[in-house]
């Protein structure tokens, strides 16, 4: 019969037992059965059945002991449970005793009631310390059901703002661990503020409070010392103002409905004395900074600046060479240089544009659009007049005058620079200036001083470009005053000559193609038609005046027109169709220097000829050598 716990359940009879363990032995019925009676089996089976009752008697006992130890356990838990239940209930019932008691004393004569008021009140603030006694220390074993049971007893004590203060000051213990203040602050504040929402009841207050108390205490102090050790420096000291001002990224915390308000007046009191000489630094580190990117590239290039708008005699004389032909003095050798970089313009509206980003978060939104515009004149003053204005003035003092041989014409040079110079500038205007004073009266003032600058380098940009124009047509008629010869249109041999465009028109046309393309290059848009149309209308002038010097024998007549043919397909080049008809026109007059007698009242009256002045027909006519014939001026007349 096998041993277990279930035999001994109740009702438990001791001789039916052992009368069933007999039974069921072979050989140990008392009655025999089917084997005899045998005692020595019965023995050993009783012997062996009480070994097992002993075995099972001692793990019973071990659970027992177990089970007991436990109960033992859960007894204690649970009576600690209760004591801290039924302490917690006497805090909560001795603390709204003490209160009540608290107000009615404040109603009590002192005189009547001094010992009464003293004892309740020294009750009352021995049961406040304990209160946050005991809350300190439910925080620090973060016990959060408690120190949110504690906080809502002190809710209605004096002492809770200084519960408040205590929960700030030990939630900040080891919470700056790492280099970076701003992602120590950020990773304390998302801790908390998920914590402050469980224990107290106000959590918008305590997160204020905690963020007003990181201000005033921890970011101040960084503050203080990230700027005021880079004082002297302008450059860090504008870049660690602006990283600093930029990184307070707690306006996603619960902190009120005038969160907004309450963090810009946190910001504004850390930084408020660094933000009231904002401005000055910005100006002042601009105007230097500029200043040295500009004369690094003057000494780069072994360059002295020259004084500009002295008033001295030799601006005097230069200011009337700009503008006039006259011959009075030798012009400046720059050797090509157009004393114009991109890399400075580069560096300087970068400083700008960085100074622009800083205008924007810096400034009182009131002096915004102010502040915006001090720092466009710098630009303007730098830039404009002290890199862009002075180049051009460099570049039309060397412009040579129009008689001058192989003059290097590089002021279109200047032209192309210029012009994508100022496009960069125009572009930082619209990008980064205006967002800035698009609401305010200073942007008339901006557009105006825009203008303003425009307009003085479009004169320069036209004086040098009609003065180029005019180098340009002088070196046209020193190559046809060098190569054209008189016998070119009066050959000695009439019989023996080459029917082709002379040497000074393959000379004058490839120089002429040369300067199309310099033009093509240097200018964009309207300005290319613009300009070409001058320099076309200026060539066929050149030309018209070139061939009225000379006389036509029958055969010379044939080479000015092969040479005007020429000028003409040169004239292609230009894409103006205006200075396309002029050379037609100045083929067709060209006509009439060959003409037989009797067709020249048929050729003049031509689609081309008819609407020309008479007096300017006649004059091509005179130059025929044969025009002295009685024949020749009887059908001219």
């Amino acid at each position: 019969m096998a041993t277990s716990a279930q035999l001994f359940e109740e009702p438990f009879d001791a001789d039916e037992y052992i009368e069933r363990l007999a039974w069921r032995t072979p050989g140990g019925g008392s009655k025999g059965g089917a084997e005899a009676f045998d005692p020595k089996k019965l023995l050993e089976e009783f012997a062996n059945h009480i070994e097992e009752l002993k075995q099972l008697d001692e793990r019973i006992q071990r659970k027992v002991e177990k089970l007991e130890q436990q109960c033992h356990r859960e007894a204690k838990e649970f009576a600690h449970k209760v004591q801290e239940l039924q302490r917690s209930n006497q805090i909560k019932e001795a603390a709204d005793i003490i209160q009540k008691l608290h107000l009615i004393a404040q109603e009590l004569p002192f005189d009547r009631f001094a010992d009464v008021k003293a004892k309740i009140a020294s009750k009352y603030h021995d049961l406040e310390r304990q209160l946050i006694q005991e809350f300190t220390a439910a925080q620090r074993r973060g016990e959060i059901g408690r120190m949110r049971e504690v906080a809502a007893v002190l809710l209605h004590f004096k002492g809770y703002a200084h519960c408040i203060d205590v929960y700030i000051k030990q939630c900040q213990e080891g919470a700056y661990m790492q280099n970076n203040v701003f992602e120590d602050t950020a990773l304390l504040c998302q801790r908390v503020n998920k914590q402050v929402g469980e224990v107290f009841s106000s959590p918008e207050m305590v997160m204020a409070k905690l963020i007003q108390n990181i201000f005033e205490n921890k970011l101040q102090a960084h503050v203080k010392e990230k700027l005021d050790t880079c004082f002297a420096e302008l450059e860090q000291y504008l870049k660690n103002l602006y990283d600093l001002y930029t990184r307070y990224s707690l306006l996603k915390f619960n902190l009120g409905s005038d969160k907004h308000t309450f963090l810009s007046k946190l910001i504004k009191s850390i930084f408020s004395s660094y933000l009231d000489s904002y401005m000055d630094m910005e100006r002042q580190y601009l105007q230097s900074r500029s200043a040295v990117i500009l004369q690094r590239y003057y000494d780069s290039k072994n360059h002295q600046k020259r004084p500009l708008g002295t008033g001295s005699i030799q601006e005097l004389k230069e200011r009337i060479r700009q503008r006039t032909n006259l011959p009075l003095g030798p012009s400046i050798d720059t050797h090509g240089e157009t004393f114009l970089s991109q890399e400075v313009v580069v560096n300087l509206l970068q400083e700008t544009r960085h100074a622009f980003q800083r205008c924007q978060k810096l400034s009182d939104p009131a002096d915004l659009p102010r502040n915006a515009y001090s720092i466009f004149l710098l630009l303007v003053e730098h830039l404009c007049v002290d890199h862009i204005d002075y180049a051009l003035e460099i570049g039309l003092s060397a412009i040579p005058s129009s008689d001058a041989k192989n003059a290097n014409l590089y002021f279109l040079d200047v032209v192309q620079q210029a012009n994508t110079i100022f496009h960069l500038f125009d572009k930082q205007f619209n990008d980064h200036l205006m967002p800035l004073i698009s609401s305010s009266p200073k942007m008339t003032e901006c557009l105006q001083k825009k203008k303003e600058v425009i307009e003085q380098m479009e004169v320069k940009l036209d004086t040098g470009i009609d003065r180029t124009l005019n180098c340009m047509i002088g070196q046209m008629k020193h190559i046809l005053a060098t190569e054209q010869k008189k016998t070119d249109f009066r050959p000695e041999d009439e019989n023996n000559v080459m029917i082709q465009y002379t040497t000074a028109c393959s000379k004058v046309c490839a120089y002429v193609r040369k300067q199309v393309e310099s033009v093509r290059r240097s200018m964009d848009g309207k300005n290319v038609d613009t300009v070409l149309t001058e320099l076309g209308v200026r060539f066929h002038r050149l030309i018209h005046e070139h061939l009225q010097q000379f006389s036509y024998s029958s055969m010379g007549g044939m080479l000015a027109i092969c040479d005007v043919a020429e000028y003409r397909r040169c004239a292609k080049d230009f894409r103006v169709p205006l200075v396309l008809q002029l050379f037609d026109t100045l083929h067709a007059l060209c006509n009439l220097l060959v003409v037989a007698p009797d067709n020249l009242k048929q050729v003049c009256s031509g689609e081309q000829l008819t609407n020309l002045d008479r007096n300017l027909l006649h004059a091509f006519v005179q130059l025929r050598a044969d025009y002295r014939s009685a024949r020749l001026a009887r059908h001219f007349s």
